[in-house]
């Protein structure tokens, strides 16, 4: 893996988001269940990308967004950040070791944490993004919805578009 495949991965995950969010902002509704997926899902793409830059992990609670639309534009704003970041990231990056804050957590629980380079880092961002928006799109589905196809292929087929998050006010 290089470092065009871990833009690739992360320009997708950008992509699928972005037509994860239209969906939602078509329920036009508030959603709890919707809330907390989506914060999850942001929480951890922005503690990755505090991790990587080697800032400090503060984690922006739920309560700390009183509706979907500030969820959204929180989640724009990390693309925003992480384009800025991965233009100045050197190949060198890809085998650079990774800390994670939590580790000490995982040894207590599996008696181990080996280390994890940034481009495995990246593959569990994208993994870990991919099953939540699968959760959200359950919900949407629930909620009388149409759940939107995200698949890292779909993007392919569609010529790997850019993300297109609607207008500014949606949400």
């Amino acid at each position: 893996m290089d470092l065009a495949d871990c833009r690739e991965l992360l320009g997708h995950a950008e992509w699928a988001d972005s037509v994860l969010w239209r969906a939602v902002v078509a329920l036009g509704e508030e959603d709890p269940e919707l809330r907390a997926k989506l914060h999850h899902l942001h929480l951890v793409q922005w503690s990755y990308l505090h991790i990587w830059r080697e800032d400090p992990v503060r984690p922006r609670e739920l309560a700390s967004f009183q509706r979907l639309s500030a969820i959204r534009g929180w989640g724009r704003e990390y693309y925003r950040e992480l384009t800025a970041y991965l233009a100045g990231l050197q190949p060198s990056a890809l085998a650079r070791e990774v800390r994670f804050p939590w580790a000490d957590r995982l040894v207590q629980k599996f008696g181990a944490a080996q280390p994890a380079s940034w481009a495995e880092s990246v593959i569990q961002v994208a993994m870990h993004s991919s099953y939540h928006r699968g959760q959200v799109a359950r919900r949407i589905r629930e909620r009388g919805g149409e759940s939107p196809l995200s698949d890292f292929i779909a993007w392919i087929w569609q010529g790997r578009p850019g993300a297109d998050w609607g207008g500014e006010d949606a949400a």
